[in-house]
């Protein structure tokens, strides 16, 4: 380090859902013994968008989850078997629950 420069604080800013469905991802694909590049081609994905859902830096919709699983040879239930705790809600989409539903923002 520079003289001078302090150490910047590490903030994990990564979802908690969304690290532990990529974690089973991995291991799943594993598993499956596919490589990244193989999964990803597969689904029709790009490698880097594997990696990301695996690294729990991506949020994969459960379209995409169900094509990996899919390639995986494996079903949604199975991915998610495993996941026996309770996740807290981040609340990135709950900033406008308390409003009417004809007030609410919607999302284009």
């Amino acid at each position: 380090m520079l003289c001078g420069m302090k150490p910047k604080a590490s903030k994990d800013k990564r979802n908690p859902i969304a690290t532990a469905i990529g974690k089973r991802v991995k291991v799943c694909r594993v598993e499956a013994e596919l490589t990244q590049e193989q999964l990803a081609h597969e689904a029709l994905v790009d490698r880097s968008y594997v990696s990301s859902i695996e690294r729990g830096v991506a949020n994969p919709s459960i379209e995409t989850l169900a094509n990996l699983c899919y390639c995986m040879g494996i079903t949604l239930s199975r991915l998610f078997e495993p996941l026996t705790i309770a996740l807290k809600p981040t609340g990135e989409r709950r900033s406008n629950i308390h409003m009417p539903v004809g007030e609410r923002k919607t999302r284009r």
